[in-house]
């Protein structure tokens, strides 16, 4: 009797064992990226450089007389377009690809997929100095 209870006990934690695998390799995929509303026009000036320029984001390392490109307040539109647009392939713009969440390279400083969603939609307007 004893040893049913026990083969009973291995068999119920052996099929606990097997169902908590299965539930802690389960794989999720997210969203890459939140685009802003097309019909919201997404400004260079209000809603990009600030990106390039908060909190140290991507400025502490692309200034003037540092790393190009130059993503600093004034200077970044002439940085980066037409270099690092790609309007015919919006996501394959390294503007937006480099430092995009998901991208393996590119250290420390990456976008959030809030501002990766601004960057991408940016873009697909057109890339304009606005």
């Amino acid at each position: 009797m004893r040893r049913n209870k026990v083969s009973g006990i291995l068999v119920l934690l052996s099929f606990c064992m097997i169902i908590s695998g299965v539930l802690v390799s389960c794989e999720y995929e997210f969203a890459e990226f939140e685009e802003v509303d097309p019909g919201h026009p997404v400004s260079f000036a209000a809603d990009i450089e600030p990106i390039f320029n908060s909190g140290n984001n991507c400025t502490s390392c692309h200034r003037a007389g540092s790393t190009a490109p130059d993503l600093t307040t004034g200077n970044a539109y002439q940085a980066i377009v037409p270099g690092l647009i790609n309007t015919d392939n919006p996501e394959a713009s390294q503007i937006y690809s480099v430092p995009h969440p998901s991208s393996a390279g590119h250290g420390f400083r990456k976008y959030t997929q809030l501002q990766a969603g601004r960057v991408l939609s940016w873009i697909k307007q057109g890339a304009a100095d606005n």
